[in-house]
């Protein structure tokens, strides 16, 4: 069967529309035309003409224009709808023009950059017949040969990087590329919206040491941005870079009928509201297309869903006699060779299935998938809609099916589907500012040129100056022997070499690596980041890559090594982590009537305490250990409520419960607060304390879990009563007696009038 039949089926399924609370259909769109603009080199017109394109769509040709004017621009549209020519046209014809023109194109992973340049490839290639010399594109990152990183830095005409190799290894040497520096007129930015938290913060910095060096070396290059559809386009793009840029955003592209249906797995116990788990639900549904040998896109929310999806997927397939390698995983900590071979098989059609994290959410070329399906709800509204983009790529009919989980955030959006339908994306937020990030890059500025008595690092888009504390850090190096005074200029005279020890998408700057003792051949299999590594590499966990199944012997903590040998058991392991915290400093607070808000620095001690055995299948808990990890301490910054200390009776609630009703509303706001910041839920953690440090008040906390934080805290200071009120919506449109995991939480967790007294809680901070 084709999808259009596979969809008349699902239209006539009662048990698979009992659990549809929506099924949107979205009309096709024609495409929308004008000419090439005027200014292009007529070479390049007809080379594009030879390749099939005779004009350009809409907002391709308007942001042309404004590229060919000099101008900064910013292209947000939909997957799929031709951005990529936004930038390689303009990009051609200033080479054209001028041959010693240069351009860098930063794209936010590696997969996506080598995926991008066989398109620019190819372009060049038709255009070879119509010029007399060699346009030079390379991509330059970590697997780049040695032997080639000469002819890139001479003679590459377009450098194609990520943020990583550009911070370490392109701009603490910009001595040995003056050429690319000295004639820069375009740096492509894809994917802006990637750049949001703690990674867009210190990408913000990676590109005020760019322009640094381009001022030293005498160019002002254009930037030429492009996103996924975000509520603030215009004014992230301005943050990241610093520039003032022209918003392009009318899609002309075409698009295909798209069917969204929104799934809700079917209740398992009524009374305490739990859902059939939406791991198993997913699959029940993929295996619906699978089956008919329609390619098919998973997407889940984390590498351990990936893996059991993947491993119930294989399952499948061999009960219903197909290969099971006809379906892959896909993920972070998968090896490079092992990525650029998955992406391959599904442009190529061997492979019919990938279930992935939002890894390939970006716009990596992976053919013409026809079905999505989230396992989950992805987190924003933006990632919903780059992920639903991932099937239909090519204006055919397509389907999506976002498959909820239990979570109250899950259950908000499957029962608001004019949400995600008609509420305006979220805003990306940055804080390029946060200390210890700002702190790093000013080392690294130091590090690549010696800094002035009176310079500001950075610029901002409104013509202002760049950070006002610049020299106050510079005095702090000084003291502490990084840099030195001379010649009214700050000289780097440490010497290590400070790039390297800076990770851009991690608050950690260690890995611990995970390394297979099965056979007495060691072998690194992946790797995963300090934060999380006591939570999924711990002693006796079960650490899951590629849906084969690893017991972890030994964390070698000191030595950032994880020593694992393949096993087979029916069960994957969950571990929890336990955190304290003390208010260290108050940057903004409001009294509303005895009730207090605010915002500010935070020390939280954290520690992972315990892991459970949860059984494939059925997810029973079948078990349990300890974890013995030294607890680590984090500066960073959040956002508080706290109550008067007569709280409970002026809301009429015994004082022994009280804290279940305050352990429930935390459990809701941190739900519903990410879907607010445009953040993923392990962006930040909340807190109830019936006597905070500071106050000796009961208090509700979500902080930051990014040193430093990277301006959620702000934001949520701002729209906290916005939250409340979904929050309080969530839990009281819920059928659930007595509080489930779909909204307060279970009431194991907050006791028997728990859901009761969150309404309460939330409804005084509404009402305050």
């Amino acid at each position: 069967m084709n999808l259009d039949q596979i969809i008349d089926v699902l239209r006539r399924d009662e048990e698979f529309l009992r659990n549809v609370t929506l099924w949107k259909e979205i009309e096709p769109q024609p495409a929308r035309f004008l000419p090439f603009p005027e200014a292009l080199d007529p070479r390049l017109i007809s080379t594009l003409q030879k390749h099939g394109i005779s004009r350009l769509y809409t907002h391709q040709a308007e942001a042309i224009r404004h590229l060919l004017r000099g101008e900064n621009t910013v292209v947000v549209t939909p997957t799929a709808s031709g951005k990529t020519l936004c930038y390689n046209i303009p990009v051609l014809d200033a080479v054209l023009k001028t041959r010693e023109a240069r351009a860098l194109y930063l794209f936010p992973t590696k997969a996506l950059s080598q995926d991008q340049v066989a398109e620019l490839h190819a372009l060049i290639a038709l255009l070879g017949a119509e010029i007399d010399f060699d346009i030079r594109s390379y991509t330059f990152d970590g697997d780049t040969p040695v032997t080639a990183r000469k002819a890139i830095r001479t003679s590459g005409h377009i450098v194609v990087t990520n943020p990583d190799m550009l911070h370490t290894g392109i701009l603490p040497h910009h001595t040995l590329w003056v050429k690319l520096f000295e004639n820069l007129r375009y740096i492509v930015i894809d994917e802006i919206h990637n750049y949001r938290g703690v990674f867009g913060s210190h990408f913000a910095n990676v590109l005020r040491r760019l322009k640094r060096i381009c001022a030293f070396y005498g160019s002002q290059p254009r930037f030429i941005c492009c996103s996924a559809t975000i509520a603030n386009p215009g004014d992230f793009a301005r943050y990241l870079t610093g520039e003032p840029l022209c918003l392009v955003d009318d899609n002309g592209a075409p698009r295909g009928r798209k069917h969204f249906i929104f799934y809700n797995p079917p209740l398992v116990n009524r009374e305490l509201g739990i859902r059939r788990s939406c791991v198993l639900e997913a699959q029940k549904v993929a295996g619906k297309f699978l089956g008919h040998d329609v390619q098919t896109i998973v997407f889940a929310r984390s590498r351990m869903r990936v893996e059991i999806l993947l491993t119930y997927l294989k399952e499948f397939m061999r009960r219903i006699k197909k290969p099971e390698h006809l379906v892959r995983g896909y993920r972070g900590g998968y090896l490079p060779l092992e990525r650029r071979e998955i992406e391959h098989g599904l442009r190529s059609g061997e492979i019919l299935g990938v279930v992935s994290t939002n890894a390939l959410e970006l716009g990596i070329d992976i053919g013409q998938l026809q079905v999505c399906i989230m396992a989950g709800y992805p987190g924003t509204i933006a990632s919903a809609w780059q992920q639903a983009g991932r099937a239909g790529r090519r204006s055919e009919a397509a389907l999506a099916v976002l498959v909820a989980s239990s979570s109250p955030l899950d259950q908000f959006i499957i029962h608001h589907p004019d949400y995600l339908f008609q509420q305006s994306p979220e805003a990306g937020i940055i804080n390029p500012d946060n200390l210890i990030v700002l702190l790093s890059h000013i080392k690294c500025a130091a590090f690549e040129l010696p800094f002035a008595f009176d310079e500001r690092f950075g610029s901002r888009w409104d013509g202002g100056e760049g950070v006002d504390s610049t020299q106050e850090i510079l005095a702090y190096l000084e003291e502490n022997r990084v840099v030195h005074k001379a010649a009214e200029r700050w000289h780097w005279m440490a010497e290590v070499y400070p790039a390297e020890a800076i990770s851009l998408r991690s608050a950690a700057e260690e890995n611990v690596v995970i390394i297979d003792k099965t056979t007495p051949q060691e072998r690194v299999i992946g790797e995963i980041d300090l934060f999380a590594a006591p939570l999924m590499v711990h002693d006796e966990a079960i650490y899951m890559h590629g849906s084969r199944q690893y017991h972890v012997d030994k964390l070698d903590w000191e030595r950032r090594k994880a020593y694992v040998r393949e096993v087979a058991v029916d069960h994957y392991t969950d571990a929890q982590l336990k955190s304290d915290l003390r208010v260290m400093d108050i940057l903004e607070e409001k009294s509303i009537g005895s009730h207090l808000a605010g915002y500010g620095e935070v020390s939280v001690t954290s520690v992972a305490t315990m892991y459970k055995k949860i059984k494939f299948g059925t997810h029973e808990n079948i078990g349990w250990g300890k974890i013995n990890l030294p607890e680590s301490t984090m500066h960073t910054m959040a956002f508080w409520y706290a109550f008067p200390e007569t709280i409970h009776e002026e809301l009429g609630i015994p004082q022994q419960e009280f804290s279940d009703g305050l352990k429930a509303a935390a459990n809701v706001l941190g739900h519903i607060a990410p879907l607010f910041i445009m953040s993923d839920p392990g962006d930040i953690s909340v807190l109830p304390m019936m006597r905070a440090t500071l106050w000796h008040k009961p208090s509700l906390f979500i902080w930051e879990r990014y040193p430093g934080g990277v301006g959620h805290s702000a934001k949520l200071f701002q729209i906290y009563e916005e939250v409340a009120r979904a929050g309080l919506e969530l839990v009281q449109g819920c059928g659930c007696q007595n509080g489930c995991p779909s909204c307060s939480g279970p009431a194991l967790e907050v006791g028997e009038s728990g859901k009761l007294h969150a309404v309460k809680v939330l409804q005084a901070m509404i009402a305050w």
